[in-house]
C-alpha cells in the first residue's frame, strides 16, 4: 500500500518531529531509521547503511564546513560589514529593494558566479542589524534567497543549470526517451515561471507585516568604521582565488581552503586566530555540514531498500490509464522522494527509471515527461529540511539565533514554492507539451 511504503512512513516520521521542533539531525536519523523498519531492516543493519551512505555528501559536507571558516575569516577582517554598508546607501529604507537585490545576487550564485550558498554565511549575518532596522519578516527573506538558489537552476541552461539540465537529458536517454541537454530548458520554463508566482506572494502578501527582533551585535565593531586597507584587498584576493580555482579544478572544497591560505599567508587571519577562526566555520556551517551526510545515508537506505521502486509501481498501479492522475502521482512521489533525501539533482536517476516508460505508456509527449521529471525533482528541495536551498538561508539568518529552521524557513518555502511548482508541472504536462 502507498501509505505503509518506507518513503512516505519515513518522510512523514521527519515531517512531524521536525513541526514538533525536533532536532533536524534527530528528526533525519530516526526517519531513516523509520525507513528501514518499515522495510523489514533491522535498527542495526539500518544504522550500518545509514553509516556506509553518509560518505555520499563528503565533499559537500567538507565544503560547507570550509565555507563556513572562510565566512568567519571574512567576518574578522570586517570585508563583508563594507558590502553590507554599501548595500545599505542603495537600499536607502526601501525593504522591497533590499529583498529584490538578495534574490538577485541568490539568482547570480546559481550561474554568473556559481558559488551556490557559500555567500549566505559570509553577507547575510552583517546584514542582521539592516534587517531589524526595517522590520522586515525573516520569512521573506529566506523566501527570497531560497527562490535564488533553486528557480535559476530549474529554467535556465547556464551554471547549476546546465548541470540539472544535462542529468535529466542522460537519464532520459538511458531510459529509452531522447530530448537533448539544449533543448530541456524549453520545457522548464512554466515551473520558473510558477516560482515567480510564489516569490510575488510571499515578499508582496503573505509576510508583509512589520516584525521586531531583539538588536543583536552582528557586525565587527572593531572594524565597522575602517576604509578600505591591505587586509581587505587581500580578502577580495581570496574571494577571486577561490571562484577561479572553484571553475578550474570543479572542487568548492579545494576553492574554500586556497581562499583561506592566501588570507591566512597574507596576514588578513593572523597565525593566533586561525583556532577561533575554525571554530567560527564550525559554529556558521558545521550543522549544515553533518546534516548533509546524514542525508546522504538516508538516501542510501531508500535505495538499499528499494522503496522508491516500490512506491512508483505502486503509482503505476493507481493511475489506470489517466494523464492527469499519472502526472499528479509522479509529482507526488517526486515531492515524498526530495523532502526525504534533500536534494532534487540526485532524485532525478531515481525517479527517470520509472518516469519515462510510465510516461510513453500514458501517450506524454518528451516534453511533457521533462517537465515531470524535472518538477518531480525539484519539489521538495524548498520546504525539505535537509536541503540546502532551506539550510543555507537558515545558516545566515539565525545568526544570532532568532531564525526557526523549520517555522521560518522550511514551512514557508514549502507553501510558497512547492504548490506553485506543482500546479506548474501540471499545467506544463497536460496543457502545454
Amino acid at each position: 500500500m502507498l501509505l505503509t511504503n518506507p518513503v512516505v512512513v519515513s518522510v512523514l516520521v521527519m515531517i512531524v518531529l521536525c513541526l514538533f521542533n525536533i532536532n533536524v539531525v534527530m528528526a533525519l536519523l530516526i526517519a531513516a531509521l523509520s525507513a528501514g523498519l518499515a522495510a523489514g531492516m533491522s535498527l542495526p543493519a539500518t544504522m550500518g547503511v545509514l553509516i556506509g551512505g553518509m560518505g555520499g555528501n563528503a565533499e559537500t559536507a567538507l565544503a560547507y564546513f570550509l565555507l563556513g571558516t572562510f565566512a568567519a575569516a571574512i567576518h574578522k577582517t570586517g570585508a563583508a560589514d563594507i558590502a553590507c554598508r554599501k548595500i545599505a546607501s542603495v537600499v536607502k529604507g526601501r525593504k522591497l529593494t533590499l529583498l529584490l537585490i538578495l534574490t538577485v545576487i541568490a539568482c547570480l550564485s546559481q550561474n554568473l558566479i556559481p558559488v551556490h550558498i557559500a555567500f549566505i554565511p559570509i553577507l547575510i549575518p552583517p546584514l542582521l542589524g539592516l534587517f531589524n532596522s526595517l522590520r522586515i519578516d525573516r520569512r521573506q527573506i529566506a523566501c527570497a534567497l531560497t527562490f535564488g538558489l533553486k528557480a535559476p537552476y530549474i529554467s535556465l541552461p547556464i551554471g547549476f543549470g546546465l548541470i540539472f539540465h544535462g542529468i535529466i537529458s542522460a537519464e532520459m536517454s538511458n531510459n529509452g526517451v531522447t530530448v537533448a541537454k539544449e533543448a530541456v530548458y524549453s520545457y522548464c520554463w512554466v515551473l520558473g515561471l510558477s516560482m515567480i508566482a510564489g516569490l510575488l506572494i510571499a515578499l508582496l502578501f503573505s509576510y508583509n507585516r512589520p516584525r521586531d527582533y531583539a538588536n543583536t551585535e552582528t557586525i565587527n565593531a572593531e572594524t565597522a568604521n575602517e576604509g578600505f586597507t591591505k587586509k581587505h584587498w587581500i580578502t577580495f584576493a581570496a574571494i577571486l582565488a577561490a571562484f577561479f580555482v572553484q571553475l578550474k579544478a570543479s572542487s568548492l572544497p579545494l576553492g574554500a581552503l586556497t581562499a583561506l591560505v592566501i588570507m591566512i599567508a597574507g596576514g588578513a587571519v593572523k597565525m593566533n586566530e586561525i583556532d577561533e577562526t575554525f571554530e567560527g566555520g564550525v559554529k556558521i556551517m558545521g550543522l549544515i555540514a553533518f546534516v548533509m551526510l546524514i542525508a546522504a545515508g538516508y538516501g542510501t537506505v531508500l535505495r538499499e531498500t528499494e522503496s522508491v521502486v516500490h512506491l512508483v509501481n505502486a503509482v503505476v498501479g493507481m493511475v489506470g490509464g489517466s494523464k492527469f492522475w499519472g502526472a499528479f502521482l509522479m509529482l507526488f512521489v517526486g515531492l515524498m522522494v526530495t523532502m526525504g533525501i534533500g536534494t532534487s539533482f540526485g532524485t532525478i536517476p531515481i525517479i527517470a527509471a520509472i518516469y519515462c516508460p510510465l510516461g510513453v505508456e500514458l501517450g506524454f509527449s518528451a516534453g511533457a515527461i521533462v517537465c515531470l521529471i524535472a518538477a518531480a525533482a525539484a519539489l521538495g528541495d524548498a520546504g525539505s529540511p535537509a536541503s540546502d536551498s532551506t539550510l543555507g538561508p537558515t545558516a545566515g539568518l539565525n545568526a544570532d539565533g532568532q531564525h526557526s529552521h523549520i517555522w521560518d524557513t522550511c514551512v514557508p518555502t514549502f507553501l510558497h514554492y512547492n504548490i506553485p511548482l506543482f500546479i506548474g508541472g501540471m499545467i506544463g504536462a497536460l496543457v502545454l507539451f
